[in-house]
């Protein structure tokens, strides 16, 4: 009795296993990308930073230096926070920028070659800012340029920057790392 219940049991096993058992199969872990396409919203974050070179048109001519921030996306992956920092020497009184500019780009990160503008608003200061009375000053900007593919992580960063009402312009150029690597 007791080995007829044993195989009674094993027969239904295996006819549960190869009808119930039979149609599920094992599915396939498919990771999500890095820096996925089709994000949408707000993120803030560091996603990347740049340093950059140039010269101020305004006499007498300053070389400018500068670092600047990738701090993320507002409602789309193509308009961008960028904050900087900068200082121009030589030729007079040193000048220090701080500034906060939202970017729009025309095209998608994988692109050779990004146009892009955009505009914000700078603080700007001089070695002796203390004793001028118009100092700090505060600089409405307009950007227009373009990145370059130059390796997978970097492109090459080619500005022109209008800054305080078109009174100063500068021409930049730098590196700048890329997203999604």
């Amino acid at each position: 009795m007791r080995q007829a219940c044993v195989v009674a049991a094993g027969l239904w096993l295996a006819a549960m296993g190869a009808g119930g058992v039979s149609g599920a199969v094992a599915q396939e872990f498919r990771p999500p990308q890095v820096g996925a396409k089709g994000t949408t919203g707000t993120r803030i974050g560091l996603f990347g930073f740049g340093t950059r070179g140039g010269i101020d048109l305004r006499s007498p001519s300053q070389m400018i230096f500068g670092v600047t921030l990738d701090m993320g996306d507002l409602f789309s992956p193509r308009v961008r926070l960028r904050p900087s920092g900068e200082i121009g020497v030589f030729n007079g009184v040193n000048s220090f920028v701080a500034s906060g500019e939202v970017l729009y780009r025309f095209t998608e990160d994988d692109q050779p070659a990004i146009p892009y503008i955009g505009t914000g608003l700078s603080v700007a200061g001089h070695e002796s800012c203390g004793t001028d009375p118009n100092c700090p000053g505060i600089w409405l900007n307009l950007a227009f340029g373009f990145e370059l593919r130059y390796r997978s992580t970097f492109n090459w960063l080619l500005e022109y920057h209008a800054m305080d009402a078109l009174r100063h312009n500068r021409i930049y150029i730098g590196l700048t790392t890329r997203r999604g690597n």
